[in-house]
């Protein structure tokens, strides 16, 4: 009997009246594995925020956190049961559990005595636990697609019927009851606020996985896994390349499971990430990065939610702040405030109706996933679109507490030479509604020459407090963090005498 096998030897008492459940375990009994089971989940972030996904670790799961000397990864241990939690992170883009780290890797001399040894290594790591988290967390990701589909059905069944077919549900009380179940583990892995606990919901996935199994073993033979080793290499002095480490250690791995290599239509991948002489083996638990789960409409620029979440954190807002994007393109970084802050008020604007238009998509999109999700009808977002023109506002002097945008760099958008205009405007501007003494601005940009040489003429309203560098699409770019000085605004008098309307 497999560890996993005896880590469900519990007894479920399933109250379907009172929608209870509850796991009964005899007095001398050790407790289950999974409830105690510790691992190393490793996860990628935007390059340059390495510090604020690590702060969002300690503060959301309590977790210490290791930031790696590989830029943009960053390690924490938890227990199996805080894995729903670890997928509500908003600050990381891809999760993997570690199944083993080499911190001085001594590599041979010559290329094929490394790759003989990559090819040997895959025999000696201990791959049990890693393994149990990647089974529990693919269970996970099918509930989580049987729940959308439930939630779709039946959202349209109120739409139609006001209130389901009762006596349908009363028909089928299996059906219900797995309704039920799938549901409590979801909305868990939807929404981490939900007090419950969940060792309790991960021994009844592994009890469901045990009995799918012993099913599945009665019928027919176990179908075999298919596999790919993904290889990210750091560093000059190695004498290999990342396709030929990932060749030999995949075949490794296939001679010590006997799984299948398939580089498209993978159950398992396999990481092998190298940075100089440090080597991490991983399994990843994310399929698709998770900064793409707020945009549905796309658009040449867009920004990922990951970077806008940092962003946004950056300036710390608080309770009641207006926070407004004056260049929003498809509006991620108000989407994202709106989704985290949503004690806080958003404005998403920007001078291209086209952009505009994609903004007001989105938010209309993550407004119907959220009362699918909920079943219900929502209230609305605190957010707004407005098409505007960056450099004349419509909004009051002083009336803004935080602007975070992402300006344009002159390479996909607009240009470096109308940048040398653009960006002294645009800091005039956001001077004016920003308000004086608290007010704050995160901003965006590759044109670092541009916007250094335009914050140098505005010293007496905005202060830089922090850089951070980051890494957009291969451009090396900072974020810069302002605070607005307490000096009030002074409107300019344009040529024929007459003052901005606002």
């Amino acid at each position: 009997m497999s560890d996993v096998q005896e880590a469900t030897n519990q007894l479920l008492d399933v109250n379907l009246h009172g929608n209870q459940r509850s796991i009964q375990v005899t007095e001398s009994g050790p407790r289950s594995e999974s409830e105690h089971l510790q691992v190393t989940i490793g996860a990628t972030v935007p390059t340059g925020f390495e510090q604020t996904a690590a702060d969002e670790v300690r503060e959301k799961l309590g977790s210490s956190c290791k930031i790696s000397k590989d830029r943009g990864k960053i390690y924490f241990d938890i227990s199996v049961e805080s894995l729903a939690q670890v997928h509500c992170l908003r600050s990381v883009d891809n999760l993997f559990v570690v199944v083993k780290e080499f911190k001085d890797y001594q590599f041979k001399e010559t290329k094929e005595e490394v790759l003989k040894d990559f090819e040997e290594l895959a025999g000696k790591l201990p791959w049990s636990e890693p393994l149990k988290v990647w089974n529990v967390n693919t269970s996970f990701k099918k509930k989580k697609t049987k729940r959308k589909k439930i939630n779709q059905n039946s959202s349209k069944e109120k739409i139609d019927n006001g209130q389901g077919d009762k006596a349908e549900e009363r028909d089928d009380k299996k059906g219900f009851t797995n309704k039920t179940l799938d549901s409590r583990i979801l909305d868990y892995y939807e929404n981490p606020a939900i007090k419950e606990e969940i060792s309790t919901l991960v021994g009844d996935d592994l009890a469901s996985c045990k009995d799918e199994t012993d099913e599945g073993s009665k019928e027919e033979t176990p179908e075999v896994l298919k596999f790919r080793v993904t290889c990210n290499r750091a560093g000059e002095k190695h004498c290999f390349s990342s396709n030929e480490a990932a060749r030999d250690f995949g075949g490794g791995v296939q001679d010590y499971f006997k799984w299948k290599a398939d580089m498209t239509n993978f159950d398992v991948e396999v990481l092998l990430n190298i940075h100089d002489n440090e080597i991490v083996v991983g399994i990843a638990l994310t399929e698709e990065s998770l900064h793409r789960r707020n945009i549905t409409h796309f658009g040449p620029t867009t920004l990922r939610s990951t970077l806008a979440y940092g962003m946004l954190r950056l300036c710390a807002p608080q309770p009641t702040d207006i926070i407004v994007d004056p260049m929003c393109g498809t509006g991620a970084i108000p989407i994202e405030g709106a989704t985290e802050w949503s004690n806080c008020y958003h404005i998403a604007g920007d001078n291209n109706p086209l952009a505009v238009n994609r903004a007001a998509n989105n938010i209309s999109s993550l407004l119907t996933k959220s009362q699918i999700k909920e079943g219900k009808v929502s209230w609305g977002l605190p957010i707004d679109a407005v098409q505007w023109d960056i450099c004349n506002l419509p909004l009051r002097t002083g009336s803004v507490d935080i602007i975070v945008t992402d300006m344009p760099f002159g390479k996909r958008m607009g240009s470096k030479k109308r940048n040398w205009n653009l960006y002294p405007a645009c800091l005039r501007e956001m001077s004016r509604v920003c308000r004086p003494g608290t007010g704050r601005a995160v901003l965006l940009t590759q044109d670092k020459k541009c916007f250094t040489k335009a914050l140098s003429g505005m010293g007496h309203v905005w202060r830089k407090v922090h850089t951070v560098w980051v890494n957009i699409g291969g451009l090396h770019a900072a974020v810069y963090l302002l605070k607005r000085t307490p000096q009030a605004f002074v409107h300019p008098v344009e040529q024929h005498g007459e003052r901005t309307p606002w």
